[in-house]
């Protein structure tokens, strides 16, 4: 049966981004089938719907730009297609646009994000100060997990790039460029880890917003 890709960005934010990966993976899969858009189901002993995301959101984590794989078995009107599938959606996910697939996953290589961060012992400069002594150390070791050799150690400094650091109302700002995708994936979680856990500062996040995802040669993936 010929099937048509197509990628969908959907947002997530609200109590839905505490939705692990398989909960997402479970609410999407229901929300398409009350849709009744054209779904493509995977052949074999087993059919189901294909589903892909490309880039993994961090737990927690808000976003206006995540994209979504599917197939569909006939043509569609994208706009139309999109508004079904966005009036399936529960509290905390819209689907923004459909789009056919253009670029491939593999050609993901960084996300951008936004995180504000707290503490009700410290001052926002006084964060800032601690932030950017982590930042200007010469390496950034943490441990890191690989599916082949298991528990390692890896610099994160050549990693980490933080284009803006602010602070408001006892508040601090920060934007995170970071690299994403097969060859090398560093969730903000883990670099807001390694500042508590070379620093000792307690300051929680308030707030993490991913704000785009792009491609090796720069331009947006979604």
């Amino acid at each position: 049966m010929d099937k048509i890709n197509l990628r969908a960005v959907y947002a997530k934010y609200g109590n839905a981004k505490y939705f692990s990966h398989l909960d997402l993976m479970r609410t999407m899969q229901r929300a398409i089938k009350r849709s009744g858009i054209p779904i493509w189901y995977t052949e074999g002993f087993n059919p189901h719907i294909y589903l892909n995301f490309p880039v993994a959101l961090p737990l927690g984590t808000e976003s206006y730009v995540e994209p979504m794989d599917f197939s569909v078995v006939e043509e569609c009107d994208l706009e139309d297609l999109r508004e079904k599938l966005d009036n399936a959606m529960p509290p905390g996910l819209n689907i923004i646009s459909v789009k056919p697939q253009i670029m491939k996953n593999t050609d993901v290589a960084s996300a951008e994000y936004d995180v504000t961060l707290s503490s009700e012992n410290l001052s926002a400069e006084e964060i800032i100060e601690g932030f950017r002594s982590f930042i200007s150390a010469d390496t950034i070791e943490i441990h890191k997990r690989s599916k082949k050799k298991g528990e390692v150690i890896v610099d994160i400094k050549p990693h980490v790039i933080v284009t803006d650091i602010s602070s408001e109302d006892g508040f601090v700002f920060m934007h995170f460029k970071l690299p994403a995708g097969n060859s090398f994936n560093l969730n903000v979680n883990t670099v807001l880890d390694a500042f508590a856990d070379k620093t000792g500062i307690s300051a929680g996040a308030v707030c993490i917003k991913r704000t785009k995802i792009s491609a090796e040669n720069g331009e947006d993936f979604v």
